[in-house]
């Protein structure tokens, strides 16, 4: 592994969103001096947190996976994420509702999983549903540690045995007949593939090794954070601040001071400049790019993920059949996919993630009230609608997806909203995520591992790059990771293992 040359004590992190928090504990862990710079008033970024009369929405993810990658950075620093933060585990994971009118909940658990498969859908589904488990499993072990959770600075690197068991277990194959091979039930393998719509690629064209997101939502466990998905960035910047590091809130980065090759100081809005000896950039490829002076050539366009549209609605009331999570599914299946990634028409027949996070925190609304999160999937800007557009399109989208819950049986959704908040793609454009889309680049095959942007900048041999654009992709898990891999390349330390860990005094314990 490269790592970064040269003085390495002092690190300015760019962005105090989960990359930049992950960066910044694993960094202090590692004896690093670390000065965090966030253009908000406070951490999380794409994670952050807005009040809406009364109510404390997330503005960002909602599902919580994979919580020992963040454990990892807080044990960077000798803390713990379960001393910061109480997390709840969700059962079931998800409640999954189809257009026939059936439903079924997720669970993780094995057994009980198995059980509500037979329920639904028959022995034969269940007995598929084990060996699809299993399969998900082995999935899993190949691809994390060779795959994902590691810098590359080749593709010669893929060649390696992990190569042939992940082809051996069909992971080149596409991810939708691959579920077929154990699911005949359209409704279950429905519910095993659609993650693939957050790598950004229709099931029946993703590659089978992004399986691995279903085996994150449906085998390892989904969590909830008491005080929303918030509470982590919230804890990780505290723990960090804890273990030395120094943040500036509201501080915008307007240009990097070079001298040699190298970074030599961070300028800011306010006219401060902090000197620093390596810089990790966090923010979106454009502010990276624009920050850089360039952007790096490559012999393919950059594909973008599809948007979404967000309604945050505060309610007097919620409806029994919610869970924590719920996947309502329309009829349309391959065509819904072709209108996001294709045409770039809005979904005829949408599929909708339903959440509502007062189920495990009433504490998130006032007394007596309910938040929810209505999230549909739309084209980015490039494909669909322009960021303009969406301007008037969004009051007649948002007239549209209330009528469409209400025909779902969400009856009186409408009238009982007192607070909402719509977000669209021009929301998303106006915070700087490039083509309307927070979930930025697709995981084309061009687009993932070696082939994806990658976190050293060629040019400048003192930065590095963390977040969602980079190395290894979107989703909390990944971006943790993204972090973690930044760390390593300014440390030296492979995989961002650290040396040496902090005492927390009982003082540091909240």
């Amino acid at each position: 592994m490269r790592a970064l040359p040269g003085p390495t004590d002092h690190v300015v992190v760019v962005g105090a969103g989960l990359s930049g928090l992950a960066a910044a504990l694993h960094l202090l862990g590692a004896g690093r001096r670390v000065t965090v710079v966030e253009r908000d008033a406070g951490p999380g970024g794409r994670a952050g947190r807005l009040e809406l009369g009364g109510y404390r929405v997330d503005t960002g993810p909602t599902v919580l996976t994979m919580p020992h990658l963040a454990d990892e950075a807080f044990a960077a620093v000798g803390d713990s994420l379960h001393r910061r933060v109480e997390l709840i585990a969700l059962h079931p994971a998800y409640r999954a509702r189809f257009a026939d009118g059936s439903q079924m909940d997720v669970h993780t658990d094995g057994e009980a999983m198995e059980s509500e498969v037979r329920r639904f859908a028959g022995p034969a589904e269940a007995a598929g549903y084990r060996r699809l488990r299993a399969w998900l499993e082995r999935l899993y072990r190949v691809q994390m540690r060779r795959f994902i959770d590691t810098n590359f600075d080749s593709p010669l690197q893929l060649l390696h045995p992990d190569l042939a068991r992940l082809a051996a277990l069909g992971g080149f194959g596409r991810l939708d007949p691959q579920i077929g091979r154990f699911l005949s039930d359209p409704r279950l393998r429905r519910v095993f593939s659609f993650q693939s719509l957050y790598a950004g690629v229709a099931p029946a064209r993703a590659l089978a090794a992004y399986a691995v997101i279903a085996y994150m939502d449906t085998v390892a466990g989904v969590w909830f954070p008491k005080g929303g998905m918030h509470a982590l960035p919230r804890a990780m910047a505290d723990a960090a601040a804890d273990a030395g590091a120094t943040f500036h809130w509201s501080a915008e980065v307007t240009r990097l001071e070079r001298a040699a090759g190298r970074v030599k100081a961070v300028h800011l809005a306010s006219g401060k400049r902090i000197t620093c000896d390596a810089v990790v950039l966090t923010p979106d490829l454009p502010v990276v790019h624009r920050l850089l002076g360039r952007t790096p050539r490559r012999p393919m366009r950059l594909r973008h993920s599809p948007s979404a549209v967000v309604l945050h609605a505060g309610t007097d009331r919620t409806w029994p059949e919610l869970a924590h999570h719920t996947i309502s599914f329309g009829a349309a299946w391959e065509n819904t996919f072709d209108e996001l990634t294709r045409t770039g028409r809005l979904m005829s027949d949408p599929s909708l993630l339903i959440t509502r996070p007062t189920t495990h925190d009433p504490s998130l609304a006032p007394e007596g009230r309910h938040l929810h999160y209505v999230l549909a999937p739309c084209p980015n800007t490039t494909t669909g609608p322009s960021a303009g557009t969406w301007r008037g399109l969004g009051p007649r989208y948002r007239d549209s997806l209330l009528a469409e819950l209400e025909r779902r049986g969400l009856d009186g959704f409408e009238a009982s909203m007192d607070r909402e908040l719509l977000v669209t793609p021009v929301d998303w454009t106006a915070q700087g995520h490039a083509a309307g889309t927070p979930f930025s680049l697709a995981h084309t095959f061009a687009q993932t591992g070696p082939f994806r942007p990658r976190n050293l900048v060629r040019g400048d041999e003192n930065v590095v790059l963390a977040g969602c654009g980079t190395t290894p992709g979107v989703g909390v898990p990944t971006v943790l990771v993204s972090g973690k891999l930044a760390a390593a390349r300014v440390t030296g330390l492979r995989g961002g293992t650290v040396t040496r860990r902090r005492p927390v005094t009982e003082g540091q314990r909240r």
